[in-house]
């Protein structure tokens, strides 16, 4: 297998190699994959972060011999860097690779110039521990943005993909869809032992975990439900706030810090 990068803001993973097929999952710019079986004009890739697997647009990625690392991720709505002289907008939790000090970096044969970019925005998640205030700066950025199936930036994320961005800001590594995230962590009892920062899943009639959500204090809670929002919880799931009607099945919470 060959290591390839996105170098465009943000492009999408699909289920099967065609541009009808379901997107299952994005690729936010800076992130790496490694690449498998081509067939016409998609490749399968699997995300290097958390192991996703779909098929993307082969002409979307950039082969690359090695792969930098970093901590650092875009903490603002979006920011812009200049690619081969032309400038790109890089959403939220975008991964910044700066070597040496210096504000351009050669990737693939492209350069990355981060020199246009507002430094003070630049999140190392190593050194951001999870308190309130963190959390909070992070989550409070996605509010609003519109519910997308297979999303994970501000442009439109799903519920999967919002918690995941969140706790990718806090330097912990979640997995890529609900159901997978329900197995991370450890089980906590009930909602009134729940603490800030745990996650709540929902199930469907089949009894399928199809919905997660942030836990925030006083029963509530952070989720993208039509956009990113907070609304009530209590034992037996989610209280729309504006509409008072319920609108999730609690099933189970999960404590992943």
């Amino acid at each position: 297998m060959n290591t390839a990068i996105t170098l465009l803001s943000v492009i999408p993973m699909r289920k099967e190699p065609a541009h009808r097929s379901e997107m299952v999952s994005q690729l936010l710019c800076g992130e790496y994959v490694e690449t498998m079986e081509e067939e016409e004009n998609f490749i399968r890739v699997r995300c290097l972060y958390d192991g996703y697997e779909g098929w993307v647009q082969t002409n979307q990625l950039t082969m690359v011999e090695k792969k930098l690392t970093t901590e650092t991720y875009v903490a603002d709505w979006s920011q812009c860097i200049l690619i081969n002289g032309r400038t790109i907008h890089i959403p939220m939790g975008s991964p910044v690779y700066k070597l040496n000090h210096s504000d351009i970096v050669s990737i693939g044969g492209s350069q990355i110039d981060y020199a246009h970019t507002d430094h003070n925005f630049y999140w190392n998640s190593a050194e951001k521990k999870f308190t309130k205030t963190n959390l909070e700066t992070i989550y409070q950025i996605f509010l609003d943005s519109p519910y997308l199936w297979g999303g994970k930036s501000v442009f439109g994320i799903d519920c999967s993909g919002f918690v995941q961005q969140v706790f990718k800001m806090l330097g912990i590594k979640l997995l890529r869809d609900a159901y997978l995230q329900a197995e991370q962590g450890v089980v906590v009892e009930s909602l009134q032992q729940s603490k800030l920062g745990d996650l709540a899943f929902f199930n469907n009639e089949n009894g399928r975990i199809v919905h997660v959500g942030l836990l925030l204090e006083n029963n509530q809670i952070v989720h993208a439900s039509g956009n990113v929002r907070v609304d009530t919880i209590d034992d037996h799931g989610i209280v729309n706030r504006q509409t008072g009607k319920r609108t999730h099945q609690l099933c189970l919470i999960r404590r992943i810090l």
